[in-house]
């Protein structure tokens, strides 16, 4: 792929090199990708085990209202495990609200990540440390700033490459052509991964496009575009692998989508039994990325009992550790949302500042 300088049309049916039954695939399905080394897969399997883990523990905490609000990514952990583990150090992850498990692979902190949902802080953690921006609430935003880093690394002569998610509802947006367009025109170091996951809330893909994939969208802003089986996690490494040093060698960006499907709700507060049924649930709770990999895995020997047992335990290690986070109760200032506004304070934010300061004062000497 990495000689690759123009469009590439998206196959008919999705990328795929290991099947739903746990089988290598071989054939036209690969699309020339081949299957990542053993060692690869086995880290794959062990971080969306854990990814998992985190995420169905952090869907009981906000079940228990010691959260605020929580977008679960049970379901998709093959797109977004797959992307984390296809970048390198240096590149740069522009997520969405729902891709918390995305910068737990990549090494931020259960607490850090949870400032942001029991609303602590927007953003608990340090990106320029993480190499990840603020996890983005408004639809396709971040891509912008992705292309626009990415932009600012390549004249800078830096071999980063941004990598954003997108939702399918994302695509809809006008941000989103945005920064297609910007890219493509100037050839920026970026990977735009598309979790088609069927519903953009409770608005199906079928009502936003009529376009056969949303990776065919690429061709008409001059960029490759893949799509790829996202409940794969193989093919989706594989790709985005790919498409990351493609962008690296100067060739500009890509357009992946991966599909997959959200088993959970859109968000804690959304019901989605009046949108879709339960058989569709079903039928892809049966395709699910872990097993699939799993499975995979047993049957060449690599996944053993011992191994598997090892990485449970870490899982719920994680998840204690998650639990134990939200037991200590987070030291707020309320004076800090002054802090951070301009870099000079200005007479009416220092007279705010003062106003509130003195509320506080006479709300403690009362009690």
């Amino acid at each position: 792929m990495s000689d690759v300088a123009g469009p590439v049309r998206p196959t008919e049916m999705p990328i795929r090199l290991i099947d739903p039954k746990g089988t290598a695939v071989k054939g036209k399905r690969t699309a020339g990708f081949a299957l990542p080394d053993v060692e690869i897969l086995l880290r794959l399997y062990r971080d969306m085990v854990l990814a998992r883990r985190f995420d169905a523990q952090v869907t009981a905490l906000t079940r228990q209202g010691r959260l605020a609000t929580y977008p679960s990514a049970l379901g998709q952990e093959g797109c977004e495990i797959a992307t984390v583990a296809a970048m390198s150090g240096n590149d740069w992850l522009f997520p969405t609200y729902r891709d918390t498990i995305a910068l737990l692979s990549r090494g931020v902190s259960p607490v850090e990540i949870l400032a942001f949902f029991r609303g602590d802080w927007h953003t608990g953690f340090d990106p320029n440390v993480h190499k990840i921006a603020p996890q983005s609430t408004p639809l396709a935003t971040q891509a912008l700033h992705a292309v626009g880093l990415a932009t600012a690394a390549k004249l800078r002569g830096d071999d980063a490459v941004a990598v954003t998610f997108l939702g399918d509802g994302s695509t809809s947006e006008g941000d989103a052509h945005e920064a297609f367009n910007f890219a493509s025109v100037w050839a920026a170091p970026a990977v735009f991964v598309i979790q088609n996951n069927h519903w953009a809330i409770s608005v199906p893909v079928a009502k936003q496009t009529h376009a056969r994939t949303l990776a065919d969208r690429a061709i008409g802003y001059g960029m490759p575009g893949y799509y790829v089986d996202g409940n794969d996690v193989a093919a989706m490494y594989a790709v985005v692998r790919a498409a990351i040093e493609n962008a690296r060698a100067g060739h500009g960006p890509t357009m992946i989508e991966g599909l997959t499907y959200r088993i959970e709700a859109h968000t804690n507060s959304d019901d989605p039994t009046r949108y879709r049924g339960k058989s569709e649930e079903a039928e892809w709770r049966a395709l699910d990325p872990i097993e699939r990999l799993a499975t995979y895995l047993t049957e060449i020997g690599a996944l053993t009992d011992t191994v598997r047992a090892e990485i449970m335990d870490a899982a719920e290690e994680l998840a204690e550790r998650t639990r134990d986070a939200m037991n200590t109760d987070a030291v707020l200032d309320p004076l800090e949302l002054f802090d951070h506004v301009y870099a000079a304070e200005r007479p009416a934010l220092r007279e705010q500042r003062a106003f509130l300061a003195h509320e506080l004062a006479h709300s403690e000497g009362a009690a």
